[in-house]
């Protein structure tokens, strides 16, 4: 595969940034495998962000013959109170995290899933944590709190601060030459750019993919001029905050039941978390994308592309309810291998009961 492909598959949607095109590049012509990798809180059930969104990287990081390692940061989990701290819960959600993206179709042969806990009996981790920490201010690391879900005023212990060292260690300990992770982590993979060299490393690059939209409406509404950034952190689907969420394993009438409830504003496409699942999931799933309609409310309506989608909805042309049970029905369409899988592999399914059954912190 040449070299101009591979990029393409790498920046693919829903790719949001690379740091940089330039850097990506000379990566290329120079490793034939480099190491990717995305990191993960193990903390509850899995949704269409971190499951569907986060699938679709991996695949594609894979296809473009990349080594792509899926990091199950159980420390990072237990250090930011998820799961109450239990441990042991942690690294059970740890399971379904992995059953989850094969469900989805990540090739378990070519994705090399790693639990923190292995990492962590090394001292030479430690050493490159604390190496890092040596070059990191107070007010640098608060500025990163982001990446565990917390405002700059939210760091009341000590091991908040051993967060984003740690994060920063793991990339460097994994030979990881892309950080893909979400938007939400930006800060902290600047953070190894930035140091990375000083420190006698490298400047990995970095992929950030878009952060879907929590179903609920945004706090503030409309959207400040301004404030889009924090809008959108504040408004992405989490698992902590279930009722934001479609969750991979929802049988189409939960789908539904959620989809009625959702907030899709009348003619807006902006910050409309509807607009969001069509324009990142069901496109890159169907080329064509169908709603089926009374005919005394139109008929049926075909979308060759998200743009077409978009100016008809913003016309008035498509009703948010219309939307809301296409979107719906595709949905249930999508995770159907996925309610499969979970039905006829016994340990998935075991895993997945222990996880909903627990209570999600944080």
């Amino acid at each position: 595969m040449d070299i101009e492909k591979r990029i393409e598959l790498i920046c693919r949607p829903p790719t949001e940034e690379v740091l940089t095109p330039e850097d990506l590049r000379q990566l290329l012509e120079t490793e034939e495998h480099p190491i990717a990798y995305n990191g993960f809180e193990p903390s509850g059930l899995v949704h269409l962000g971190t499951g569907v969104i986060c699938a679709y990287k991996m695949k594609d990081f894979v296809e473009a013959g990349v080594h792509f390692k899926a990091y199950l940061s159980t420390w990072h989990a237990w250090l930011n109170n998820k799961l109450g701290g239990d441990l042991t819960l942690i690294r059970k959600a740890a399971d379904l995290f992995r059953h989850s993206w094969i469900a989805l179709g990540v090739p378990a042969d070519k994705v090399e899933f790693i639990y923190s806990d292995k990492l962590y009996d090394n001292l030479e981790f430690w050493s490159k944590t604390v190496k890092i920490a040596k070059n990191l201010t107070i007010a640098r690391t608060t500025r990163t709190l982001e990446i565990a879900g917390r405002k700059e005023t939210e760091a009341h212990y000590v091991s908040d601060f051993l967060y984003t060292p740690m994060q920063v260690a793991d990339i460097f300990h994994l030979n990881v030459k892309i950080c893909q992770l979400g938007m939400d982590q930006r800060k902290a993979n600047v953070v190894a750019r930035e140091i990375g060299e000083k420190i006698g490393y490298w400047k990995p690059i970095c992929v950030h993919h878009h952060l879907l939209q929590g179903l609920e409406k945004p706090k503030v509404w409309p959207i400040p001029e301004g404030q889009e950034k924090e809008a959108v952190a504040s408004a992405k689907m989490s698992k902590s905050k279930p009722e934001t969420c479609i969750f991979i394993y929802d049988t189409p009438a939960e789908i539904k039941q959620k989809m009625t409830k959702a907030f899709c504003p009348e003619k807006t496409v902006a910050f409309n978390p509807i607009i969001d699942i069509c324009k990142y999931i069901i496109f890159r799933e169907n080329p064509v994308f169908t709603i089926e309609r009374p005919a005394k409310f139109g008929g049926t309506l075909q979308f060759q592309d998200f743009n077409e989608l978009a100016v008809a909805y913003t016309e008035g042309k498509l009703h948010p309810q219309d939307l809301k049970n296409g979107v719906a029905e595709q949905l249930g369409k999508i995770l159907e291998p996925v309610r499969r899988y979970f039905d006829t592999n016994t340990e998935a399914k075991a895993c997945l009961e222990t996880i909903r059954q627990a209570k999600i912190t944080r």
